[in-house]
């Protein structure tokens, strides 16, 4: 038994201690092959190492927009202003009353009635402008004669006086040859012929400097007239407007008894107040806005293709044609920034209509959006 036990004692002695061993890297085992086979684990142990991967190529984004059609041209019809049209009493101006007014859809061409108001108070108004004018005419006229009649009798005092004058200088002739008393009371006679004509023509002037002053003031009150009498019946002018282009009439909403409606006929309107809007629907454009995610992928003369949402079925083509360089804010969010872009319309067509919603559909990767 104890040899048994000296006998394992002295195996386990000299038996060798393991060591303990790790994964070794490409590299050191590559080292350990021969030359030739050294070659080819290199190039593999590369081509694992730095592996090339083919990503597919991007497809195109294309980005879509949503905007609002509106016109090139069009003329914006309001209630007109009166001149001069605040009540008496320092209230505000007297309402209008639309007596014709065109239908919502018509089309009209230049010339063509759109709205006309009621205008017998401004057709009096006018009246009686006209009238004080033509009374002042009246005035100014009876001036002048009135003028004419003292500048003559004043011209005849004067001519009497020179006269006076002449036959006072004319008694003083052979002075030496009169007595005393005779020759100085012809002196007197001849200083106060010459004192009377003095004061005429003083007062001749001053009576002449009078009528001008009184004639300036009639020509100032026709002036004042003349100008309440134009403003009068340009305020009657101004209550039938006629079409400024051939167009499309769009009748505008308004608030009224708490709703949004189109104005109509014998109802009143303030002056100002927006009625309808002549549009010429040969020319159309979309407005949209552009997040500021997708502005750098766009650049005007870009083409784009416009779908009308009422209109699935009709596509327009079109372009960008501007593009604003100011971002406005959103009103969610000020971190949210959005451009305003107008895309032109080719063609014309009778579904073209205004504030009709439009979705835009633009191919940035296609080559200068062609």
């Amino acid at each position: 038994m104890s040899r048994m036990l000296a006998a394992i004692a002295l195996a386990a002695l000299t038996a060798p201690t393991p060591v303990a061993e790790f994964p070794r890297s490409a590299a050191e085992r590559a080292s350990d092959t021969s030359p030739a086979q050294s070659g080819r684990s290199v190039s593999r142990t590369a081509v694992s190492a730095n592996p090339i991967v083919e990503m597919p190529a991007p497809e195109d984004t294309t980005i879509r927009l949503h905007g609002l059609v509106e016109p090139v041209r069009s003329q914006l019809v309001t209630a007109p202003r009166i001149t001069g049209g605040v009540a008496p009493s320092g209230g505000p101006a007297p309402q209008l009353v639309i007596v014709r007014l065109a239908t919502a859809g018509a089309m009209v061409r230049t010339g063509d009635l759109l709205v006309e108001f009621d205008r017998t108070s401004q057709l009096k108004n006018a009246r009686d402008r006209e009238a004080e004018y033509r009374d002042v005419l009246a005035q100014i006229d009876k001036q002048h004669a009135e003028q004419i009649i003292a500048r003559a009798a004043r011209q005849t005092g004067l001519k009497i006086a020179e006269n006076a004058v002449r036959r006072a200088e004319l008694d003083l002739v052979g002075i030496e040859m009169l007595a005393k008393v005779t020759a100085e009371k012809n002196q007197q006679v001849l200083e106060e012929a010459r004192a009377k004509l003095a004061q005429l023509r003083k007062t001749s002037e001053l009576r002449e400097r009078a009528a001008t002053a009184d004639l300036r003031i009639l020509e100032i009150q026709r002036d004042r007239a003349k100008n309440a009498w134009d403003h009068a019946a340009a305020n009657a002018t101004r209550m039938r407007i006629v079409s400024p282009l051939d167009g499309l009439v769009v009748l505008r909403s308004v608030f009224k008894s708490g709703t949004m409606a189109e104005m109509q006929e014998g109802e009143e309107v303030r002056p100002g107040v927006p009625i309808l809007d002549v549009v010429d629907s040969t020319t159309m454009r979309v407005r949209a806005a552009v997040n500021q995610a997708d502005v750098a992928s766009l650049a005007p003369g870009m083409k784009v293709r416009i779908t009308l949402d009422s209109y699935p079925s009709r596509t327009f083509d079109g372009r960008l044609d501007s593009l604003s360089p100011v971002a406005t804010a959103s009103s969610m969010s000020a971190r949210v920034r959005t451009f305003v872009a107008v895309f032109s319309v080719e063609g014309t067509d009778e579904h073209l209509l205004p504030d009709l919603a439009a979705a835009i559909e633009v191919r940035p990767a296609a080559a200068g959006g062609q």
